[in-house]
């Protein structure tokens, strides 16, 4: 019966098809010649769908012939697609950006339903770059770098903590470890500007933030997170990137079968990286002798009876030692973080929601509980929340809400209005200025009056705080919340040409913050007297400080805020024809800035906007030849009528070599060799906090003083005068940046990025300084496009994925940053030596006095150039400085301020970072060193003694000084003095220390279960350094003025629940 029909079906066949009947055999099985090669050059007709591992259609996929790369399709708005192959046998090859390639055999299939899963590997080869834009890494021509969020997990709240060594380019500076003051500075590729605008852009989903927005993100709410260093990746955003462009995605829901819930907590032990080494109370009493009789003064010495009496520990009221760090700052905190996400949704609608907690302690003792019913330990509480929804109205468009909400509360000690990180910076310097025996921490109540006898002494000039009254007498509260709302719609508009869609955003940031103060005057007492009874006990009676009242808690308190709006609406296109992908895009943008306070300047009070247009256009062939242009037609009221717009352009060219045929015999080796650069403008408009600097500025009183009547009968008036002259002709601050970079792929594991880069910052703002004063300019500022930078440098980026087995996984990052910068114009005064002239400097350059160690005795000081510094004789063992040849060539044999010259650079030149990450089985192992190079540490404000103060010794002063017994002209500290020696304060050579170091940035082992995830990590925990007093990170000055930076140990589990 089955072979009766198939017979009755060939006739059938032969007979629509005009052959003879008799081609058949009666087998059924021969076939005429001419039908199989009719059959063969036909074309083989495919269709199907591509969708992701959520169901949802791949738009834009690329499905090719493998057999003839010729033959491609895209898939549409559905994820559907047609094509035509010329063999029923024939290999279709998918991709997609971020998905992993499939290769789908036909077998004579004709419909096709192909699923594309998400590539971790490939998905770090797709960057974000200007407004969100996607793009493929081996087809983008300016330098961009991406980084993986988990990168940027490490212990503590600041995510800028993160930057510094992971990001090539970026050179980052953690100078505080002050809960809620923690985060670090950051610039890209350095400074390029002297006009005081040198941060860069950030921007979360298409709202620019502040880098104190940025830090209360947490990386569990990151999608992406792109770093656009050049002009080709910069130039769109006109004014707003002239100093480069962060860009973070946040995380958006997904089609899943149900939700993904994700919990983490931590818990970690911080301690300060360094703590400041005094004296005691004995050993300061003898210093302070030395410091009498070296400057002969006279003063009343120690006595013996009262240094031993000091160091036996006598009497604490009488002959008090009181070591003031201890007393108020411990040796830990201890802090906790917590952190919920949930992400999930339908083919209609997805979600992403994430909530974040932390709570951080200071290092403060609780004392105030001693004395009040307070408690004014630092305790600050940061919570913020992530809330956004996707909605797809259609198969062609989408409407998404991205609500963020951040609270901090913030409670801690007050010292009069000062918030708090200036009241703990003012007690880190009051424990220096205090020393350990001018007077107890507080005396008996003699008198019963009910409230604490502050130990107080008055000085000849002044006297010395009591720093534990400072600390527990107030405390403040605030509250800050900054929310964020983004309104965002995209339509695609294929039914007019296929790639075209439509973007429109809508965006709100609002912040405010409330302060509220309790402080209360405190009570002193000096100790009048003591007498030493027959059985060797003393007895004192003090006096108070003033007139003594009940201490009451006064309030005052303080508000601020401020709000952005920003809008933006553009086009753009991406489409591939054959061998050839184009795109483009066409923006318009506006930002205004308000603040939300009362302003009694009419300046202040008015807000400030920004309008942009800007354009994009790429082409690419085949992955191999790479066209790019971009630009930005950028407007501000900072100028005048004429000069409010500035055009910058940038264009981009790269050329994958190893796309071409030749390289086939390379690719084992060298998979992927790329070469780029790009060059083009951008702008500035920013001059510090000074707008509209194009206007003059008139103050209608306080200048020109003069004197009027009879006598006996005197008045005094002053009269108007310009602060600012105005200057019309002021116009943009141009960065002309020029990149040429490397992207190398070695053995398709090792990935090496490398980038040479130049930007010259011209018509930078200035304040004109050539005028002479006696030209009558003297308080007036008069600005103009005056100066010029050349910033210019090199990063470098490595990494290495290899996974050995299946249990087994190694991953290497390591980068390398080098920046330097000159100013090549400026206006300054005429008649400089070179020396001291601005111009050829880097812009970060301290200028002091070269010294030639310490005078050995008064006949080096009669043959040495006469110091003019000293405010005091100048005497052996003080600072001697080498006279410097004025602009002549001559020398005048004194040291005056004309004698400076360039000591060093304040900003790191080098940063690098680099380190491993090992996964073994269940267990993952990790940990990163970072390190700089080429920075200057200027020391200050060391001195113990003064005319009005006796602070406190650093033992590092007394271990090495110059003093009768040890006259070295080599010593570290000059001989002590009673008063301030100005000659040997002077910030010269003598006071500069390498500010280099490598450390143990982070470390973290891990060990995972099913659903769980428990780890251990730490921050800051070795630092190698030439510079052994404090941590090098935190810069120069006095470090025991500012909150140290912390080792952090960290303990944490995160559980997934899907």
């Amino acid at each position: 019966m089955q072979k009766f029909v198939y017979n009755i079906g060939c006739v059938g066949i032969a007979m629509i098809c005009g052959m003879p009947v008799t081609a058949f055999a009666s087998d059924g099985h021969s076939q005429p010649k001419n039908l199989a090669l009719q059959t063969t050059n036909q074309d083989h007709t495919v269709t199907g769908v591509v969708l992701d591992e959520s169901g949802q259609p791949v738009i834009g996929a690329t499905i090719v012939s493998k057999t003839n790369p010729k033959i491609m399709s895209t898939t549409d708005v559905n994820g559907q697609f047609s094509i035509n192959v010329k063999n029923s046998d024939d290999v279709l090859v998918f991709t997609y950006i971020g998905c992993q390639k499939k290769e789908v055999p036909l077998k004579g299939k004709r419909v096709l339903s192909v699923e594309m899963k998400e590539d971790a590997k490939t998905l770090s080869d797709v960057v974000v770059t200007a407004f969100g834009a996607t793009q493929k890494k081996e087809t983008v021509v300016g330098s961009i770098q991406q980084v993986k969020p988990e990168n940027l997990r490490v212990p503590g709240s600041n995510i800028s903590n993160a930057f510094a060594g992971r990001l090539a380019g970026v050179i980052a500076t953690q100078s505080s470890g002050q809960p809620g003051a923690n985060g670090s500075n950051f610039y890209i590729r350095g400074i390029s500007t002297i006009s005081g605008a040198t941060s860069p852009l950030i921007v979360m989903d298409g709202m620019e933030i502040s880098q104190d927005d940025l830090n209360h993100l947490d990386p569990d709410v990151i999608e992406s997170f792109s770093i656009l260093k050049d002009a080709s990746a910069t130039a769109m955003y006109g004014t707003r990137g002239a100093n480069g462009v962060l860009i973070i995605t946040t995380k958006s829901g997904a089609d899943l079968e149900k939700p993904k819930i994700t919990f983490r907590v931590e818990g970690n032990i911080t301690t300060p990286t360094s703590k400041p080494k005094f004296v005691n109370g004995a050993d300061f009493m003898q210093l302070y002798n030395e410091a009498v009789r070296n400057e002969g003064t006279g003063s009343t010495l120690y006595t013996d009876e009262q240094i031993a009496n000091t160091r036996d520990h006598v009497n604490k009221y009488v002959f008090p030692d009181v070591d003031w760090y201890n007393e108020i700052f411990k040796n830990a905190s201890f802090n906790q973080k917590a952190n919920m996400n949930i992400r999930g949704g339908t083919k209609k609608i997805v979600y992403f929601m994430n909530l974040n907690l932390s709570n951080e302690t200071g290092m403060l003792k609780n004392r105030s509980k001693d004395f009040y019913s307070y408690n004014n330990n630092i305790d600050y509480l940061r919570l913020a929340f992530q809330n956004n929804i996707d909605f797809n109205m259609s198969k062609s468009s989408k409407i998404s809400l991205h609500l963020y909400a951040g609270l901090d509360k913030m409670h801690g000690p007050a010292v009069g209005n000062n918030d708090i990180s200036a009241t703990l910076n003012n007690i880190y310097s009051q424990v220096v200025n205090a020393n350990p025996v001018l007077f107890p921490i507080m005396y008996e109540d003699q008198s019963n009056d009910g409230w604490t006898h502050w130990g107080y002494k008055q000085l000849a000039n002044g006297g010395n705080t009591n720093p534990l009254a400072q600390l527990v007498n107030g405390y403040q509260d605030s509250f800050a919340s900054t929310i964020t709302a983004n309104l965002n719609f995209d339509q695609k508009l294929d039914f007019i040409t296929k790639g075209l869609a439509f973007h429109a955003m809508i965006s709100f940031k609002n912040w405010s913050k409330s302060v509220n103060n309790r402080y209360m005057n405190f009570n002193r007492y000096t100790m009048q007297s003591y007498t030493k009874g027959e059985d060797g006990s003393y007895s004192y009676t003090t006096v108070p400080v003033g007139d003594p009242t009940q201490p009451v808690l006064s309030n005052n308190g303080s508000n601020a805020g401020d709000r952005r709006y920003y809008g933006q609406a553009y086009f753009d296109y991406n489409h591939t024809f054959g061998a050839h992908t184009v795109s483009g895009m066409l923006l318009w943008n506006i930002n205004q800035y308000d603040n939300n306070m009362f302003q009694t300047s009419v300046l202040a009070s008015l807000p400030s906007r920004k309008m942009g247009f800007a354009a994009r256009a790429t082409y690419d062939y085949l992955h191999r030849y790479l066209i790019e242009f971009n630009a930005g037609y950028n407007g501000s009221e900072q100028f005048a009528k004429g000069h409010r717009w500035g055009f910058f352009p940038s264009v981009g060219l790269g050329y994958v070599l190893s796309e071409e045929n030749f390289w086939k015999p390379l690719r084992n080796v060298v998979s992927n060799f790329k070469l780029r650069g790009t060059y083009g403008l951008v702008g500035n408009d920013q001059y510090g906090y000074e707008r509209f600097i194009y206007q003059e500025v008139v103050s209608l009183t306080g200048n020109g003083y003069y004197t009027t009547g009879i006598p006996g009968n005197h008045q005094s008036y002053s009269g108007p005068g310009w602060t600012r002259l105005g200057n019309d002709n002021v116009s943009w601050e141009v960065g002309h940046k020029l990149d040429l970079g490397i992207d190398l792929q070695l053995f398709n594991d090792l990935n090496v990025t490398f980038d040479w880069f130049r930007e010259r910052r011209s018509n930078i703002f200035q304040q004109k300084l050539s005028i002479p004063n006696y030209l009558g300019t003297a308080n007036t500022k008069i600005y103009g496009n005056l100066a010029e930078v050349v910033n210019h440098g090199v990063d470098l980026a490595v990494s290495y994925n290899k996974v050995i087995n299946k249990d087994f996984a190694i991953q290497f990052q390591g980068t390398f940053t080098y920046n330097d910068n000159k100013v090549t114009v400026y206006d300054e005064a005429p008649g400089k030596r070179e020396a001291m002239m601005t111009k050829g400097k880097n812009v970060s350059t301290v200028w002091g006095y070269v010294d030639d160690g310490l005078f050995i005795d008064y006949a080096d000081i009669a043959n040495s150039p006469k110091s003019t510094l000293g405010n005091i004789a100048i005497a052996p063992g003080d600072v001697k400085y080498v006279d410097q040849p004025d602009a002549d060539g001559n020398y005048d044999g004194k040291i005056t301020s004309d004698d400076r010259v360039p000591l060093g650079v304040t900003t790191p030149k080098i940063i690098y970072g680099f380190g491993p990450s090992i996964t073994f089985k269940k267990w993952d192992f990790s940990f990163f060193f970072q390190g700089r190079g080429n920075v200057a540490l200027i020391l200050s404000d060391i001195q113990p003694f003064g005319t009005n103060t006796r602070r406190g010794v650093l033992d590092f002063v007394a271990q090495d000084r110059w003093n009768p017994d040890n006259q070295d002209p080599r010593a570290k500290y000059p001989r002590l003095t009673e008063t301030f020696n100005n000659n040997n304060t002077a910030t010269s050579t003598y006071w500069l220390r390498n500010g280099r170091f490598l450390k143990l940035r982070n470390a973290e082992i891990g060990y995972s279960f099913k659903h769980c995830r428990v780890y251990c990590n730490g921050t800051n925990l070795l630092t190698f350094s030439p510079f052994k007093l404090w941590d090098p990170e935190m810069g120069g000055g006095n470090f025991t003025s500012k909150y140290p930076t912390q080792i952090t140990v960290n303990v944490g589990c995160q559980i997934t629940i899907n």
